[in-house]
């Protein structure tokens, strides 16, 4: 709340013309292009990853499972700064993950791309824990009941687990979209924070 308040008590002293034009800047502008096209993306991702983690943690017994469930949580636990630096040192031309790409001339970290990946990373949780408790309360008598009358599981998903799942995996989604937006601490190692190509706008409302 603090650092919320600051920013209302110093954004308060501005005339509303210095307002304006401090959020117009086209710095700003192409900061806010950046971060929204990113979280968006990364949001959308979290989505349909989360609920297939979610559903496999759920549907399926597995050796490792307790810990792949432990896993999720890794990005709430794990102190920003060093999951930036972590994805970094991953996606950088050097790493275990961006040395791979590399040789098909694909470029992770320092662009958008290494943006949405860290993103990616931080939102996934949000959605798994909101589908997983509905998952695992879901009446498995209305699938048996499609399934007898000759659904096929496509069908089944679509119209019998899915509207059951909508309302939280919007929930999570919404949330993953803003946690993702304001994320600043696992981003700022990774984006480069090039002028008008990666710079986020929760570095530029620290700067």
């Amino acid at each position: 709340i603090i650092p919320l308040c600051s920013l209302v008590v110093f954004s308060a002293k501005l005339s509303f013309p210095e307002f304006l034009d401090t959020i117009t800047r086209p710095r700003v502008l192409s900061s806010y292009a950046v971060s929204f096209f990113t979280a968006f993306v990364a949001a959308a991702i979290d989505a349909v990853m989360g609920m297939i983690i979610a559903w496999v943690l759920v549907r399926y017994d597995f050796p490792g499972k307790a810990i792949m469930d432990g896993i999720i949580e890794l990005p709430f636990a794990l102190p920003t700064a060093v999951a930036g630096i972590s994805l970094t040192s991953l996606t950088s031309d050097q790493g275990l993950i961006g040395s791979f790409f590399a040789k098909f001339g694909i470029k992770i970290a320092y662009t958008k791309l290494g943006i949405t990946f860290a993103l990616i990373f931080v939102g996934i949780p949000f959605v798994a824990r909101a589908v997983q408790p509905v998952l695992e309360k879901l009446d498995g008598s209305y699938e048996e009941a499609a399934r007898v009358m000759g659904a096929k599981p496509g069908y089944i998903f679509r119209r019998v687990i899915l509207p059951e799942l909508l309302p939280p995996l919007l929930t999570g989604t919404g949330l993953a979209f803003g946690r993702c937006l304001g994320e600043y601490g696992s981003v700022v190692f990774i984006a480069g924070n090039r002028p008008y190509e990666t710079e986020i706008t929760p570095l530029i409302i620290m700067s």
